[in-house]
C-alpha cells in the first residue's frame, strides 16, 4: 500500500511538472511571439492622436524613426497637403500578428481612421512593421487618379521594403515618401531602386522572420507534445510496476 502511495505521489509530481511546463511554454511563446503584436484596436482614432501629438503625419509606435526623419516628413507632408489636398500619414509599428496580412491590417486602420469613402478620398496611409520587416499602402479614390495602384504597390513593396528588410527604417520611410511626393506633385515617377526591383524579382526564399517564426512554432508543438506524453507514459510505467 505504501508502494502504491509512493507511485501515485511520483505520478502526481511528474504530472504537475508536465502541466507547469505546458503553461510556461505557452506563456513564453505568447510573450516572445505575439505579445508585441499590435491590433488595429490598439491604435487610437486619428482625432485622439491629434490631442496626444503636435502632428499626425508620422506616427512612430516602433520608436525606430529619428527625430529628424519625423520632423522632416511631417513638414513635407503638411506642405504636400496644402498644395495637392492629399494627406499622407506614415505609421510605423513593431509587429503585426503573424497570421494577418499586412495589407489587411493597413486596410482596417484606414477604415478606422476614415470610415466613409469621402473621408478616404484624399488620404494615403503608409504602414511599416519594423520587427516583421513588412510594408503596406492604402489610398483613397481621388488619390488613385494621380497615383496608379501599380506605383503605390511598388512604393510599399519595393522602395520601402528593400531598406526595411535591412533594418534601414529611416531610409525606408524617407525614400517611400519622396517617391510618393514626386508622383502626387505631378512629376514623373522616379521608380523603385534597381536593387529593390532585382531582389523582388529574384527572391523566392522565406524571410528570416518567417523562418524563425516557423521554427519557433515547430519547437513549441514538440515541447507541448512531450509535456503531455511524459506524465502519461510515467503513469503507465508506474502502473505496470505496481
Amino acid at each position: 500500500m505504501i508502494t502504491n502511495l509512493l507511485y501515485r505521489l511520483c505520478y502526481g509530481a511528474i504530472a504537475l511538472i508536465g502541466y507547469s511546463a505546458i503553461a510556461l511554454i505557452i506563456s513564453f511563446h505568447l510573450f516572445t511571439g505575439t505579445a508585441w503584436a499590435l491590433q488595429v484596436s490598439d491604435i487610437p482614432d486619428l482625432a485622439e492622436v491629434k490631442t496626444l501629438s503636435d502632428q499626425t503625419w508620422v506616427i512612430d509606435d516602433s520608436e525606430t524613426l529619428s527625430a529628424l526623419t519625423k520632423s522632416t516628413i511631417a513638414t513635407k507632408a503638411e506642405k504636400l497637403a496644402e498644395l495637392t489636398g492629399t494627406e499622407v500619414h506614415i505609421v510605423a509599428i513593431r509587429r503585426i500578428d503573424l497570421g494577418q496580412p499586412t495589407s489587411e491590417f493597413a486596410a482596417e486602420l484606414f477604415d478606422k481612421w476614415f470610415p466613409t469613402d469621402d473621408e478616404k478620398a484624399n488620404q494615403v496611409l503608409l504602414l511599416l512593421a519594423t520587427e516583421d520587416h513588412r510594408t503596406a499602402i492604402q489610398t483613397g479614390s481621388k488619390v488613385k487618379t494621380a497615383l496608379l495602384d501599380s506605383i503605390a504597390t511598388s512604393i510599399a513593396n519595393e522602395t520601402m521594403l528593400y531598406p526595411a528588410r535591412k533594418a534601414n527604417y529611416n531610409q525606408a520611410v524617407n525614400e517611400g515618401f519622396a517617391r510618393l511626393e514626386a508622383v502626387l506633385k505631378g512629376n514623373p515617377d522616379p521608380g523603385a531602386p534597381l536593387l529593390a526591383v532585382e531582389e523582388t524579382e529574384t527572391s523566392n526564399y522565406a524571410t528570416r522572420e518567417e523562418t524563425e517564426a516557423s521554427s519557433s512554432n515547430v519547437v513549441v508543438i514538440i515541447l507541448l507534445i512531450l509535456a503531455t506524453l511524459l506524465p502519461m507514459a510515467t503513469y503507465y510505467w508506474l502502473q505496470s510496476q505496481s
